[in-house]
């Protein structure tokens, strides 16, 4: 699909499975998690309580790391109706704090990008998780001399991009949101008016997905981020 970039003076930039691998970790920690209460329950169900509680605790937590964490600590209470060994818990402790730790993995040609883009554009992070885990990963990928701001939301729905939007007084004719999520980077921006371009990433939560068939197709999708290069 083509869509008009001639207006574009700021982009904006996702930052979780846009510019560095985020999911991949959550999916490997899921899986150890998994395996900790496997003789507990089946790895269906755990994987389905696990989610719920996610899900459940978004309003209290936020997303990132921590809730996470938070998360597979209640559920294995949940699980094991309050059975579960405090060296599990400790193990379950150690995941999230593993994927705290974990080097930030830049995702191909994304510096190149920015680079090339930053002489041209004002590039701003739009990004939701834990602020300190965002910030630390950010100082780590070597990519926030790119950025004239970063912003970590605590949910990406059209409010959220309107009250940031008008606070750094930038047209929404003239804004560009990339990322990897049609739920978070796409649509609500598609619904203010404003243009945005899909990157997908190979791994997608759940929470992330929508029906294909539920909305116009309005934006344009990349096989990875280099193409917009041929675009900018």
């Amino acid at each position: 699909m083509e869509i008009d970039l001639k207006k574009i003076r700021v982009i904006g930039f996702d930052a979780d499975d846009t510019l560095w691998v985020n999911e991949t970790y959550f999916r490997e920690a899921e899986e150890e998690f998994t395996s900790l209460l496997e003789h507990y329950e089946t790895k269906n169900k755990i994987d389905q309580e696990l989610f719920r509680t996610e899900i459940n605790n978004l309003d209290l937590y936020g997303y990132g790391i921590k809730s996470f964490t938070l998360s597979m600590i209640e559920s294995a209470l949940d699980l094991s109706n309050n059975q579960v060994s405090q060296t599990t818990l400790s193990k379950i402790l150690n995941l999230g704090k593993k994927m705290i730790a974990h080097p930030v993995e830049l995702l191909d040609d994304v510096e190149e990008v920015l680079s090339v883009l930053s002489e041209k554009y004002r590039l701003i992070v739009l990004t939701k998780g834990d602020l300190l885990d965002q910030e630390r990963k950010l100082e780590r990928s070597g990519l926030s001399k790119y950025f004239h701001h970063v912003e970590v939301l605590s949910d990406k729905k059209e409010m959220n991009y309107k009250n940031l939007l008008d606070h750094l007084e930038i047209d929404i004719e003239e804004f560009l949101m990339v990322g990897n999520s049609l739920k978070s980077d796409v649509l609500p921006i598609l619904a203010l008016g404003g243009t945005a371009v899909h990157v997908p990433f190979h791994t997608t939560w759940a929470h992330e997905e929508v029906d294909p068939d539920s909305h116009d197709n309005n934006h344009l999708t990349l096989n990875g981020i280099k193409e917009l290069l041929k675009y900018l």
